[in-house]
């Protein structure tokens, strides 16, 4: 199950909590089409994927969180490895 992130600290916290596994965060918007088409498939991956930690975050829900990480385009997929974007 892909966890939605509500929060700039929440955000924050699972990247530390992740350490050096590879992390995969869903930047999405709800009235976004291409982001709703995508969704299954991401949570497909998720639970092929056991070794990866996959999250989603609400560009308009969480704000906070989409500018900290320069999001300009729904959806924006980010790696993250070590509380760093790869």
């Amino acid at each position: 199950m892909v966890k939605v992130l509500d929060t700039l600290e929440d955000f924050k916290q699972a990247l530390e909590d992740a350490g050096s596994t590879l992390v995969v965060v869903d930047f999405f918007a709800t009235w976004c089409p291409p982001c709703k088409a995508i969704a299954p498939i991401y949570a497909q991956m998720a639970e092929d994927n056991p070794d990866v930690i996959f999250y989603k975050v609400d560009v308009d829900a969480n704000s906070e969180t989409s500018v900290h990480a320069n999001i300009e385009a729904m959806p924006t997929f980010k790696f993250y490895k070590n509380g760093e974007e790869v």
